[in-house]
């Protein structure tokens, strides 16, 4: 039982009924659906999708990325770019690209209809897990109990398996706001359509965007390290108060930001890493397991590789799901934990002024390509293949 419908509990789905067993996967939602907008996939994210049979339609459909853009928010300057081309997609074995995150989901929920293995089933929100030797059992919002072999919790960062697994309380609230909305490319000025994922950065404050659904939107978030204390997840927001907020940057990223219309804002969350998210019969996958910030733009990649090892080790009996499930917490929590501390780590790097951003600058721009790919390659060039992860060099 795969508690959670977004695209880590779907891929799992696939995964597992690929391996052999049968899933069910229980939405608390009324419909199987992903919120949100723009989502970047490195090249092991689309590896993972490749193992889920799935690679291939994503490529087809995705925007390729050509470059990492790095600028600096206030003086306008270029200051470097990562080359995604030749050599990186050489290098690492796939391309960088973008999509939605609503079309990745229809694809995996797509899968998900078109295997026997497995059972969707939307309006069963979860609050509790029972386990004994031989089985689990989940318990609905409802009352209703579902038994099964195991259990999954794919269910976000206020899991509630994780709840009850971990117990460690509210997300941590990071103290800073993203505003977003999507814009149609046609009216985006010719000098600012590069195909690239493009960073303006500025004190304390930054502004991302790229293109995504085939190149017809470009999708913008303005982040705002402005000590938000209380979470929220997508709160309608007037512009002027974006235009506001960004009034510092250079007249290219506020022309951008003028454009934007129904900007809504999310407070950002994560988690401290943990040693352990396994309980007996019971483990979690995606953020309900290592919820991380955006900046590394690997949550979704990271999900996808948990799904890929899941369904590897789950090639077994049942009376071999509980040291399968340690062995796939092991192996992934030291690779997670990395990630979340860069994620973070990464607000230094977007958020400085004057004289720590010109030295920042200056450390950047010095870096050839070949000293980028190598500063990513960790992340970027992880590649799962029958349960052994490969790092690193020109196989990726």
């Amino acid at each position: 039982m795969i508690v959670g419908g977004g695209i880590g509990g779907l891929a799992a789905a696939l995964g597992i009924a690929r391996a052999g067993h049968e899933v069910m996967v229980l939405e608390r939602n009324d419909r199987f659906a992903e919120l949100g907008a723009g989502i970047q996939l490195a090249p092991n994210g689309i590896a993972a999708l490749d193992r889920l049979g799935l690679g291939a339609m994503v490529r087809e459909r995705a925007v390729h990325i050509d470059h990492l853009r790095f600028m600096d928010g206030v003086t306008g300057e270029h200051v470097v770019s990562m080359p995604l081309t030749e050599d990186y997609r050489r290098r690492f074995g796939n391309p960088y690209v973008v999509v939605h995150r609503g079309e990745l989901h229809r694809m995996l929920y797509a899968a998900c209809l078109a295997s026997p293995g497995v059972r969707l089933r939307a309006g069963a929100a979860v609050t509790a897990y029972d386990q004994d030797d031989t089985g689990t059992t989940v318990v609905l919002k409802t009352g209703e109990r579902i038994s099964g072999d195991a259990v999954i919790g794919a269910d976000g960062i206020r899991s509630a398996i994780r709840r009850q697994l971990v117990g460690d309380g509210e997300p941590r609230v990071s103290g800073i706001t993203v505003y977003r909305c999507l814009i149609p490319i046609d009216v985006v000025p010719d000098e600012l359509r590069w195909n690239a994922v493009t960073w303006w950065a500025g004190p304390k404050c930054h502004f991302v965007h790229y293109a995504i659904a085939g190149g017809r939107y470009l999708n913008l978030a303005a982040s705002s390290d402005d000590a938000a204390t209380q979470p929220v997840a997508g709160v309608p927001v007037e512009k002027q108060l974006v235009q506001i907020l960004f009034a510092g940057l250079d007249a290219a990223p506020r022309q951008l930001l003028a454009l934007g219309e129904d900007w809504k804002a999310w407070v950002l969350v994560d988690r401290d890493p943990v040693d352990n998210w396994t309980d007996g019969r019971v483990t979690l996958l995606g953020d309900a397991a290592h919820p991380m910030l955006h900046y590394a733009a690997q949550g979704a990649c990271q999900a996808l590789e948990d799904a890929v090892l899941l369904g590897d080790l789950l090639d077994c009996s049942t009376a071999e799901l509980v040291r399968r499930f340690d062995r796939y917490s092991h192996e992934r929590r030291e690779r997670t934990a990395a990630v979340q501390r860069v994620s973070r780590e990464s607000i230094e790097l977007w958020h400085p002024a004057g004289t720590e951003a010109k030295a920042r600058n200056d450390m950047l721009s010095s870096m050839s390509a070949t000293q980028l790919h190598d500063h990513v390659a960790w992340m970027h060039g992880a590649r799962y293949f029958g349960g052994a992860l490969l790092t690193g060099g020109a196989s990726g």
